[in-house]
């Protein structure tokens, strides 16, 4: 048997297996993804649940936003409930969520839409609006206990300031 022969006979099953697709590997969901997914549903989505934040969230929970702590459950859901009312027919959508490999943080990407109902400090004109944030989550026994937000609030601010078209 000549080298090149032999070379195609061995090179050619590598070549084909390597070429070969593959079904990604998904894992499933942490439980970290599956609090915040309810979170977001129940909490920001309508109707608006806020009896969920009890089930999905610690009692000390903290949503750091702004610079600012809002610490405890029934703060949380009087913070929830006021931004909420300031956007009408809210959607928040996942955009992107994934988890730390011991699954204690989960990452997120969301974007939310709705009306203009004086976010901001704004006069509530009912214009659409939809903004953007990223999100880190603490997950502790079996909770969501603490929530980094960062949002494009200053984008959406200029946006709304601008006269209504």
């Amino acid at each position: 048997m000549n080298l090149r022969r032999a070379l195609v006979l061995f090179a050619l099953p590598l070549l084909v297996t390597s070429c070969q697709s593959q079904a990604p590997v998904v894992s499933p969901r942490s439980i970290g993804e599956e609090l915040l997914t309810e979170l977001w549903a129940k909490v920001y989505n309508p109707p608006q649940d806020l009896s969920a934040i009890d089930r999905l969230c610690t009692e000390d929970f903290i949503l750091t936003t702004a610079g600012t702590d809002v610490v405890g459950r029934d703060a949380f859901k009087a913070w929830a409930k006021s931004f909420s009312s300031k956007i009408g027919d809210m959607r928040l959508t996942s955009v992107d969520m994934f988890s730390s490999t011991d699954g204690k943080r989960v990452v997120s990407r969301w974007k939310v839409t709705g009306r203009n109902l004086g976010l901001l400090g704004t006069h509530a004109d009912n214009r659409p609006i939809e903004f953007t944030g990223i999100a880190v989550w603490e997950v502790r026994d079996g909770k969501l206990a603490h929530n980094w937000v960062e949002r494009s609030a200053y984008e959406l601010e200029q946006r709304l300031k601008q006269p209504a078209e």
